[in-house]
Order: C-alpha cells, then structure tokens, then sequence
C-alpha cells in the first residue's frame, strides 16, 4: 500500500469467511485496514482472515488496550468482521466516538432471544418463544404450548449451528441437552437455550447496507431446502428473486421495521425472514455480511456486493445516500448459491481433479468452494457447516443456470475420494 501515514484508517474486528472482502472494498476506495484480533489464538472453526491484507494486526482481549491501541490511527470506522464480534464493534465505536449502531441495542443484535423481545416490544410481527438452562423446562413449554413443532437452537451462533426442529416433548429435551454439552461455532459455552414456535413458511434472505439510518436492500435470496436420508431438513440452494415480485416488496417493508427496532443505523445486515400464512416473521439477524459473500459473484448478477457497500456507506456516506438510499436491488442475471449436500462418510484422501475441472469449466459456475480437504474427515451433512461444497452459480438465462446447477448435483460427490 502507497502512502500509508496519510491513507485513512478503517477497523475491521475479527475479519474471518466473508470479512475477507473488506481489504478489497476499502482499498477501492483508498482507505487501508487494521486488523483487530480479539482472541489470542485465531478461532480454529472459521476462515482466517488474510492478514497480508491489513496494515497491522492488533491482538488483544482487553478492551481498554484496544481503545489504547486503535485510537492513534484515528480510524474512519470500526466494523465486525463476523458475527461475534458484532457488539464488540459496537462498543469500540461508541468509545472512539465514530458511526455505528451504539450500544443501548447491541446484546438484541446478537443474542436471538433478546432480539426477538425487541420486535415484540415495537409491534414487530415474531415467533412466540423461551429460553432457559433447564432441558425439562424447556419440554414443558413446548408442551403447554400444544403446537408442535417447535425450533430449538442457540442463543448466539450462526450458520444454522445446532438448530433442530422438534416433532414432542422428548426431542426438545435430547436437543436441549445436547446443546447445552456443546459449544457454538465461535467456542462459547452453551449455557442456556432457546425455544421458538415454529414459522410455516418459504423462508428468504434479505440483504441490506445503512447509512445513517437510511436502508439500502442489496439482495433477496430464497432458500430452496432438501430433506436429507438422515431427516435433515437443510438449506440446499439461495435462489436470487426478483426485486418486482411477490413476496419481496413485502420482505422490504418488513425488514426495515426489524432494523428500526434494532436500531440498525449503520452498515450490514443479513436477516434470515420466513413469509407465513400472516406475513412476514423473522427467524435473525445478523448486523454483518451475508456468510454466503462472493464479491465478484454478486458484482455479477446484482452490480454491487456487500462489502463494497458497506465500506462506501462508511467512507463515501454521501454518495451512498444520493445512490443508493431506500432503494432496493435490481436482478442483472439469474443466481443461485449451491451448499452441497453428501452422504458420504469417511476420511478424504484426495480430490477428484478432473471432476472439479468438468464442474469449473462449466459456463454458469463462477466460484467452486471445496471444504474438505485431503486427510480430514467428510461426514454426512447436517447443516451449512458440514455442506461439502459451495457453488456459486450464474448464467444470462434461466435455463442454463438450471441445466448447470443439475450437473453439479450429479458430479459433488465424485469430487471427493475417499481413505
């Protein structure tokens, strides 16, 4: 990077998976990064971040030494770089006195019970709930309920990580059990667990960028599910809808009455909403990019990305305005973003390099995510995290990008090879 004393500063906290597109967004606009690492350790379940990418890379868990540390750089923003970072991005900002979302809602944001009282508290359409430690507690309010099935998960994670729907009282104890044994994808204990009424419903993901307080929808996406041998109903494919189309008007509205009662002033959300027999209810929202990011993907078939938003919102807020400001997206090209599923059960010795060349060379294939690699083991998949794949997918017309989206199902598995 040219000039780096008199180049401006952004802060990116934990920049792991998708927060690897902020370097690039921010250098578009002549703005270098410093990287904050909250953990002494990288955590060992994410994708790191790059770190050739930023200016420095600050460690350290306390947060006075953070302050201390970040403040001589004078940084134009402090961004989360993944969901767990979310309220320490909050604060950081509040304390070096720069735009974000504050810190009177930043638990709501982040702890999914909190954050569904919150809309209930403004009117906001959402699921009946429950949270407790207790497994038999949590049984007995499914069972006073009387409407089955419910959804049990936890109270902070991402990545559809230990949610399990539950069909009687003794599947919602098994899965409060085991939850409460575990830790969630970011290595935090599991101490007390949530219960929701189950939403009926397509579910969507919605996609926005805030500047001071005026939303931007960069993205609608349904997810198309499949039921696994193994009874899991999981995601399979993110199908780009049509911003001019039933239900997304709706999805709009809705969405920006969640981030009001969030009080979402600034930068990324991803919410995950389900349209139901009474209209849209959230399932969460997360105040960071889509994990499902491709920078150049969505260049392509939207004619702007996340991330690149986010850093315009924050650096060049009155272009974003003038741009982009209660807006909503436009559909360049049909897309679907493809979360493989397999069976397979084993150890990976190799991958299958002229399967993957057939799937890459296909014309509507933009990006081939592998996950597993050689020497780790391959399990039958059970959420997004053990997909084995990620395949993002493009094409002019409809029918291509179908025609290509079924070859890869026939081939994802051949990819890998088995001990």
């Amino acid at each position: 990077m040219s000039d780096t004393n008199t180049r401006p500063v952004a802060v990116v906290v934990d920049g792991y998976s998708a927060g690897n597109f902020y370097p690039q967004a921010f250098a578009d606009l002549g703005v270098d990064l410093v990287h904050l690492q909250s953990t002494p350790q990288l955590i060992p379940t994410m994708a790191p971040p790059d770190l050739s990418r930023y200016r420095d890379n600050v460690v350290t868990a306390e947060e006075e030494e953070q302050v201390r540390r970040l403040r001589p750089y004078a940084p134009v923003c402090v961004i989360a770089g993944q969901e767990s970072s979310v309220e320490l991005a909050d604060r950081l900002s509040e304390a070096l006195d720069l735009p974000g979302n504050g810190t009177r809602s930043s638990s709501a944001r982040r702890d999914k019970y909190q954050m569904i009282e919150a809309l209930r508290r403004a009117g906001v359409r959402c699921a009946q709930q429950f949270k407790s430690s207790s497994p038999a507690a949590l049984a007995r309010w499914a069972d006073e309920g009387g409407a089955y099935p419910v959804v049990v998960k936890p109270l902070s994670s991402a990545a559809s990580d230990g949610v399990t729907v539950c069909g009687d009282a003794t599947e919602v104890a098994a899965a409060a059990e085991a939850l409460l044994a575990s830790r969630n994808i970011f290595g935090d204990a599991n101490t007390e667990v949530l219960i929701q009424s189950y939403l009926a419903g397509t579910e969507y993901i919605v996609d926005t960028v805030s500047c001071d307080g005026r939303n931007y929808v960069c993205g609608v996406w349904e997810y198309e599910k499949t039921l696994l041998p193994s009874g899991r109903n999981i995601y399979d494919r993110d199908i780009l809808t049509d911003p001019a189309q039933d239900p997304v008007p709706a999805l709009v509205g809705y969405v920006n009455d969640v981030l009001d009662a969030l009080e979402v002033r600034w930068g990324p959300a991803h919410a995950e909403i389900i349209m139901t027999e009474q209209g849209p209810a959230l399932v969460e929202i997360g105040t960071r990019l889509n994990g499902n990011l491709d920078a150049g993907f969505h260049d392509v078939c939207l004619g702007h990305n996340q991330a690149a938003l986010s850093a315009q919102a924050y650096v060049a807020s009155g272009a974003f305005l003038e741009r982009y400001a209660d807006g909503v997206y436009t559909k360049r090209r049909p897309a679907f973003v493809y979360n493989t599923p397999t069976e397979l059960d084993g150890t990976v010795a190799a991958h299958d390099e002229a399967t993957l060349a057939e799937i890459r060379g296909l014309d509507a294939v933009h990006h081939v995510g592998v996950k597993v690699q050689p020497g780790s083991p391959i399990r039958p998949t059970t959420d997004l995290l053990t997909s084995s794949m990620r395949v993002f997918l493009t094409a002019p017309g409809e029918t291509e990008l179908e025609a290509a989206y079924q070859k890869v199902r026939s081939l994802k598995d051949s990819v890998y090879l088995l001990a």
